[in-house]
């Protein structure tokens, strides 16, 4: 029998009911519905019982109308369409601005949450402390967006602070967060790290990249956190002229200013058409041949020591990385198969060591993911400090 927090005694963690709060339906993108998507799985494969939750108080973006939208239609049926090849079609809600319920009913949602006992809130899939949530014995959150989610808390704002303290634990992707390396203002907070946890076998091909182009998806720019001057692109500028200065082929699924880019050779195509559903952006990532990324400029300068999820699908799916440095490559390995640069020297010497033996560093890829990245490998330490 495992007690209120599910420990088994023989077997450590088994059998939780656990909540998890995502932004599947507010930001409907191929990448964003996978990183809900591999907690839930990897909760699951590790025997717990899971409910995908979302409730952030926005509208949806509806990707047909370019806008967003007081309907929740295309939020919900992306969700479903996310969800039902796994078998979870029945096992979330989603909760409208307006506070009508979505999927399962404000009820079943409050009978699941009575008995749960782990609340783990992703990216902040929920921003509101209903009792139902409260109730759960034990809360966590993880922040994604290292830096950016630390300086806002550090303004002081009421209600945002005090929603942190609400969680038992806080989690997040940026390695340096909370010690010297990282100048990142933490206050009364202590942040443990995670990485994002993959399910490797979504991502594990054997066939051969489809095609020579190395690539990426990326956001130019983003409407959060307006205050902090810390984008992506501050940052791939220093790189614009790379594609003159180096064998590879480019290809950016990408948001921002496709003359400027395609004139300077990275062939830029639509990041919403790339990103429409969890298997068109899986199957850009197995076509390519290696990825090509840079971080955010807060995430550089602060050294962060964040590391993208998406890096971390390449990786699985046997793509090596040339990948700019945020102080990650002092917690995990580099040199073989994920490479990684801060100058534009740096990426042209990445790039062309992947061309000098590229069957060596796409082995050395997926060796890494399995090591670092596999849910079955980050999960366990996750749950074990979210429950002590």
């Amino acid at each position: 029998a495992r007690d209120r927090r599910g420990r088994d005694a023989d077997s450590g963690y088994r059998g939780m009911k656990v909540v998890l709060a995502g932004i599947i339906g507010r930001y409907p993108y191929g990448g964003v519905a996978w990183c809900s998507l591999m907690y839930l799985l990897g909760l699951r494969d590790l025997g717990h019982e899971v409910l995908y939750l979302e409730d952030t108080g926005e509208c949806v973006y509806d990707a047909d109308r370019d806008q967003l939208s007081t309907d929740p239609s295309y939020g919900t049926r992306h969700i479903q369409a996310t969800l039902q090849p796994f078998d979870l079609g029945d096992r979330w809600c989603f909760v409208n601005y307006d506070g009508t319920y979505h999927g399962i009913t404000r009820a079943a949602l409050r009978a699941y949450c009575a008995d749960a006992d782990l609340y783990i809130d992703l990216s902040g899939g929920c921003w509101f402390w209903r009792d139902e949530y409260q109730r759960i014995p034990h809360k966590v959150f993880v922040d994604s967006d290292p830096v950016f989610t630390q300086l806002a808390i550090a303004k002081g704002v009421e209600w945002y602070v005090e929603f942190f303290h609400g969680f038992d634990r806080l989690f997040t992707f940026g390695a340096n967060i909370g010690t010297p390396a990282c100048d990142v203002p933490t206050g009364a907070f202590t942040w443990h790290h995670t990485w994002q946890p993959v399910v490797t076998t979504q991502w594990r091909t054997e066939a051969p990249p489809a095609t020579d182009l190395t690539t990426t998806v990326m956001t130019w720019k983003t409407e959060s956190f307006t205050d902090v001057d810390g984008n992506k692109d501050r940052e791939f500028v220093k790189f614009l002229d790379l594609p003159t200065r180096t064998a590879a082929r480019f290809q950016l699924a990408v948001n921002g200013p496709h003359a400027l880019l395609r004139d300077h050779g990275w062939g830029p195509v639509d990041a919403m058409q790339m990103s429409r559903s969890p298997w068109d952006y899986r199957d850009f990532i197995q076509r390519s041949r290696a990825e090509f990324g840079v971080a955010k400029h807060a995430y550089v300068s602060r050294r962060s020591g964040w590391f993208s999820d998406r890096t971390e699908c390449y990786l699985a799916a046997g793509r090596p990385a040339v990948v700019q440095e945020t102080g990650w490559s002092a917690h995990l390995p580099s040199g073989t198969g994920l490479l990684p640069f801060s100058t534009v020297e740096e990426a042209v010497e990445g790039l062309a060591r992947l061309d000098r033996d590229y069957a060596a560093h796409a082995r050395a890829a997926r060796e890494i993911a399995e090591a670092c990245f596999a849910a079955e490998r980050v999960l366990p330490p996750f749950l074990e400090t979210a429950l002590s």
